[in-house]
Order: C-alpha cells, then sequence, then structure tokens
C-alpha cells in the first residue's frame, strides 16, 4: 500500500476547523483526536464536532479515541461520519467485539496502543483489525517529541503482519515530522499522524505533499517493503 498522510486537527485553529479542513484537502485522511479528560490529561471535542466536520470536507475522517468507554463510544463516532475509528486497548473492554461493531457499521476498525503496551500479547486481534496505531508519543497533547525507542516496537509489529498475510495498516502517531517519517516508514509504518509538522507551515497542503514523498521513498528503499 502507499504510504498515507492524515494531518491531525488537535494542531489546527479550532475556531476554523472547516478552513482547516479544506486547507490539507489533498491529504489521505483527517485524523480527529478525540480526548475525554480521564484516559488521557486533555480534553478536545466529541460526537457532534465530528459530525460537522463530516459535513464541512470530503476528506475520510480518522477518528483517534483517547477516551474511557470506548466499547460505549465507539459505534456513535462511526454514525458520525467517521470513515476510520481507533480505540485504546487498555480502555477497551472487548476489543474484537467491538472492532467487529466498528466494521458492520462501515467504517475501518483500529487499535491504538500506548508506548508501554507490547504488541505481542495481540497477535491474535490482528485478524479482526484493519489499523494498528502505534503511540510514539504519550498520548494526550500535540507537539510533543518523537519517542524513537518505539521503532523496535513497528518493526516488531511489521513483522508480525507479514507473518500473518494481513492488509492491516500500521499507522504512527506523535512527533511525526520531516526529521523522523523516514525513520517510521523504514521501521513498518504506512499511515502517518501529523499535527505541528502540517499545520504549523506556511502552507499545510504541501507539507502534506512533502511529508508523502518521503515516506514513499523511504518505504520503496525498506527491507520489509522489498520483501513483497
Amino acid at each position: 500500500m502507499a504510504p498515507q498522510i492524515s494531518p491531525s486537527i488537535l494542531s489546527a485553529d479550532f475556531a476554523r476547523l472547516a478552513d482547516e479542513a479544506k486547507a490539507v484537502e489533498g491529504a489521505d485522511w483527517l485524523h480527529v483526536d478525540v480526548m475525554d479528560n480521564h484516559f488521557v490529561p486533555n480534553l478536545t471535542l466529541g460526537v457532534p464536532v465530528v459530525e460537522s466536520l463530516a459535513r464541512a470536507t470530503d476528506t475520510p475522517l480518522d477518528c483517534h479515541l483517547m477516551i474511557e468507554a470506548p466499547d460505549r463510544w465507539a459505534p456513535q463516532f462511526v454514525e458520525a461520519g467517521a470513515g476510520s475509528v481507533t480505540f485504546h486497548v487498555e480502555a477497551a473492554t472487548a476489543p474484537v467485539r467491538l472492532a467487529r461493531e466498528i466494521r458492520a457499521k462501515g467504517a475501518r476498525a483500529s487499535m491504538a496502543l500506548r508506548p508501554a503496551t507490547p504488541i505481542e500479547p495481540y497477535e491474535d486481534l490482528l485478524p479482526e483489525l484493519d489499523m494498528l496505531l502505534i503511540m510514539t508519543v504519550e498520548p494526550g497533547f500535540g507537539g510533543q517529541a518523537f519517542l524513537d525507542i518505539m521503532l523496535p516496537k513497528i518493526r516488531r509489529t511489521r513483522e508480525l503482519i507479514s507473518k500473518h498475510g494481513l492488509q492491516l495498516w500500521l499507522q504512527v502517531d506523535g512527533g511525526v515530522s520531516a526529521s523522523t517519517i523516514e525513520q517510521c516508514a523504514d521501521a513498518g509504518a504506512d499511515v502517518f499522524v501529523a499535527g505541528s509538522a502540517v499545520y504549523g507551515a506556511s502552507d499545510p497542503a504541501e507539507a502534506v505533499r512533502a511529508l508523502r514523498k518521503q515516506a514513499e521513498t523511504a518505504t520503496a528503499a525498506a527491507s520489509w517493503s522489498c520483501d513483497h
């Protein structure tokens, strides 16, 4: 699969969300961080804002739920217009059931892991998912520095995906920028969430194009990609 860029509106101007969504219309996804001030120490937005964004842009919404009780709330984000919904395995009560419910409602089902959460205990769950998100910072706030100690975890996850022959997207979120995206792509990621690297640029659309080109170049040279 070609690398995909998902700009995070956490770094956008919340007073101008419709305009900010239009500013990155060449992106593959629009990443929407939903935080409840319980699972993470920050509070952002919820279902009504997602409904409004879905009406304001043709770019599919990639909703990342950093919330407690995702089993209860995730299906509502699909109904609000999200094309992909990510829940944290640390918060989910029944991750397989939840992934199946998200898929049944017509969205892509994704599971996220905090930096300290290993991938190996969840190997058997991978066929139930459309995407796996490896957090490369502690979830909760934008603008954090990339944790390069997550690169081996990304590699191990890519190996598990290959081992089972899955068409599973591998997303990274946190500190992704021009200086880190190639490392992530080389390790096995193919979907990249970028916040300040996009919305902090003078031309967000050009920033998306530049990041995608970097990821494509690094992916073409990566050993995991060459093996396919």
